[in-house]
């Protein structure tokens, strides 16, 4: 029922302007056309197969403008660890020729279906214990909980779907940076509530690297071929599928 008397505060009224802008802004953003290597770890290939091909999500299951603002606050902690790393003396590089304007390093394979963009490459820096150069350099935000799962466990047990991707990233990037897959990649998490940084080195896993190749092969081909892959569960309750953009698609 409409609440006639109700009268948006000036608060609420700026907040549903800026969701507003960001939505536009969202909304004028190419969707890929490609598969992401930051995505790729995902436990679910028919989403990722439902992504790829661009399949219209659920109503509904668009990001509100809270969690937009979630992302946007990432990117900017993001580029704060840029800084501070810099600050730090390690000679690190974002985009080529260290320019704000230069193109960012990355991969792109299988006629650019499979495309990743990584954050950073240590070209070289202070002499720490295990740490070589060149190296990969990965950053992510997270709330406190996670982040302490993340420092407890460590980023491949905690967050598989980043170990798939720094895997995956060493792997394809070693044919442009040589020796990014000798030295173990340096992981970075901020916690987004008490601004505490972990860091962690993790070796090159080869044999998740493939696995994670051959899972964009099979998405590709049963693309092409027009065949729907298995889904993850059996039950549209399960944790996964309930919070699943293409969950109404996919069970239908």
């Amino acid at each position: 029922m409409l609440d006639f008397n109700h009268r948006p505060k000036i608060g609420e009224r700026i907040n549903l302007l800026v969701d507003a802008g960001l939505a536009v802004e969202r909304g004028s953003t190419p969707s890929r056309s490609y598969l992401g290597g930051s995505r790729l770890g995902h436990p679910c290939e028919r989403a990722l197969q439902y992504e790829f091909a661009g399949a219209s999500k659920d109503e509904g299951a668009d990001f509100d403008g809270q969690t937009l603002r979630i992302f946007a606050i990432g990117h900017v902690l993001e580029d704060l660890a840029i800084r501070w790393l810099r600050q730090a003396d390690f000679d690190l590089y974002t985009r080529k020729g260290n320019r704000p304007d230069g193109e960012q390093f990355g991969f792109s394979v299988a006629g650019g279906q499979v495309r990743g963009h990584v954050d950073g490459i240590l070209a070289g820096g202070p002499d720490l214990p295990d740490l070589g150069y060149p190296a990969l350099w990965e950053c992510k935000t997270m709330n406190a909980k996670n982040w302490r799962e993340t420092v407890a466990k460590g980023v491949v047990q905690a967050k598989p779907v980043y170990a798939a991707q720094i895997a995956l990233y060493q792997a394809y990037m070693e044919g442009t940076v040589a020796g990014i897959s000798v030295n173990p990649a340096l992981f970075t998490a901020i916690n987004k509530d008490t601004a505490e940084l972990h860091h962690e080195l993790v070796p090159f896993n080869g044999e998740l690297a493939q696995r994670i190749s051959d899972r964009a092969v099979r998405i590709l081909k049963a693309t092409d071929a027009g065949e729907l892959l298995p889904r993850l569960a059996t039950d549209p309750a399960f944790f996964e599928c309930r919070f699943c953009p293409w969950k109404g698609r996919c069970w239908a």
